[in-house]
Parts: C-alpha cells; sequence; structure tokens
C-alpha cells in the first residue's frame, strides 16, 4: 500500500475515532454511560439518527446545528474529528516505512493521547480508564513491535511511575500541599509503556516545553498568572509521549 493511501485511509479512520473520542469527552466527565446510549442532541435530548453522525459532514450539512430542535452544535466536535484524522495521517507518514504494525500502533497510541488530553485540558481529571489501558496498550505493542519481551517498556511503565509519584510525595511533604493529581504517575507509567525507559526523559522535557509555552502565551497576552494557578500537566505529558514516540529520545 502506497503511503499516500495509507494516509488517506488511516485520516477516514481517524475521523470515525474522533466521532468517538468527542463523544466521550462530553459523556465522562458528567459520568453517563458511553459504550450503550445512543448519540442524542444535548440540548432536545433526541436520538441521532446515522445520517447525522457522519464525521464532519453532518455538521457542515447541518450547519451546526441540531436537524430536530434547531439548537447549536458546538464546533469542538468537528475539530476533534480533524485532530484525530490529523494523528492518523501523520501516523501513516512518519511510519509507512516501518509497516502496518507500527502505524496501527501509533494511532491507537495518538487517539488515546488525544483523548487523554481533552479530558486533562478541560477537567484537569486523568481518570485511570483512560490511563491504565495506556499501559495495556503500550506494553502489547511493544512486545509485537519486537517480537519478544518488552523489557524497556516493562522498565519504563514501573520507572515512570515511581519517579512521578516520588516527585509528588516529597512535593506534598515540603510544600503541604498537592502538586501534582493522582493520575499524572499512572500517565507517566504509560509514557514508559510505549516509549521504554530511555525516553522518559524527552518525554518531561517535551511536556515542560509545552507548559512553558502556555505560560508564556498567558504573560505575552498580558493575563494574569498565579503560582497557585492550575495547569493540565497531563495535556502536556501526552504531547510529550507523541512526539518521544515519533522522533525519539532527544539527543539520541
Amino acid at each position: 500500500m502506497s503511503p499516500f493511501v495509507l494516509a488517506i485511509v488511516m485520516g477516514l479512520l481517524g475521523l470515525i475515532f474522533g466521532s468517538f473520542i468527542a463523544a466521550v469527552t462530553v459523556r465522562l466527565p458528567r459520568d453517563e454511560e458511553i459504550v450503550v446510549t445512543p448519540s442524542h442532541c444535548m440540548s432536545c435530548g433526541e436520538t441521532l439518527k446515522p445520517w447525522q453522525l457522519v464525521p464532519v459532514l453532518s455538521w457542515l450539512v447541518q450547519r451546526g446545528r441540531c436537524a430536530m430542535c434547531g439548537a447549536a452544535v458546538s464546533p469542538r466536535y468537528i475539530l476533534i474529528e480533524c485532530g484525530a484524522a490529523a494523528i492518523g495521517v501523520w501516523a501513516a507518514l512518519a511510519g509507512h516505512e516501518a509497516g502496518w504494525v507500527f502505524v496501527a500502533a501509533t494511532a491507537v497510541m495518538g487517539w488515546q493521547l488525544l483523548l487523554i488530553a481533552l479530558i486533562d485540558a478541560e477537567n484537569f481529571w486523568l481518570p485511570d480508564e483512560l490511563t491504565l489501558p495506556l499501559i495495556m496498550t503500550g506494553l502489547i505493542g511493544g512486545a509485537v513491535i519486537a517480537r519478544g519481551w518488552p523489557v524497556s517498556q516493562i522498565v519504563g511503565a514501573v520507572a515512570g511511575f515511581s519517579i512521578l509519584w516520588l516527585l509528588a510525595e516529597v512535593y506534598r511533604r515540603v510544600r503541604g500541599r498537592e502538586g501534582l493529581g493522582g493520575g499524572d504517575p499512572i500517565l507517566f507509567a504509560g509514557a514508559g509503556a510505549w516509549v521504554g525507559w530511555q525516553g522518559l526523559p524527552s518525554v518531561l522535557l517535551w511536556a515542560c516545553a509545552a507548559g512553558f509555552s502556555i505560560v508564556l502565551t498567558l504573560l505575552i497576552t498580558r493575563r494574569k498568572v498565579e503560582m497557585t494557578q492550575k495547569l493540565p500537566f497531563g495535556t502536556f505529558l501526552a504531547i510529550g509521549i507523541w512526539l518521544t514516540w515519533l522522533y525519539g529520545p532527544i539527543g539520541a
């Protein structure tokens, strides 16, 4: 399969998974059932018909409004769908030479990270339902790609959790308050499960760079930044995991 065709296929799959991801970002924080409950309008509650669930196209045809009640539908849905499609295309173009297994693994990781990043950015929350599967898929993916025991990934998962857990514990004891959320160590374990222990420093460097860029942007736009202001560190870690997986440890 040519890289161009593979990119189209992965992009289309990304649109489908992006639609699911968008739904989860709405339902999970509300503790709503995700799999069984059919998609419905958030305003009138009416169940959406199949033709109203076509990623991107349905939103454009309906001009961003519910076909039943006319309520506005947030553009965040198509933005998430397009973001997931971009991840699929990126995975295909970056990994086609390594084979379809690597491309599939990269896309799965990217879609998981997109969901985790959105949930944390909007809710400052890293649920175990999302972070624990990242560890599992990382270890499985590592075993399939390596065709053997993913020793580096196993060590990375243990090291990733231990490092951030210890940092959080030290910060709590020294400052008397929480500095990291409880889900951050588990997410960092997921980082180790994907990039191995060798990639953990790079994940942290990318995450810190992403966080610094946000703070710098707030300062440039003259918004007040408090020392106690919360930042979605899980979102920054997700960026670091993605870049480290694709381009390897910094300096390697």
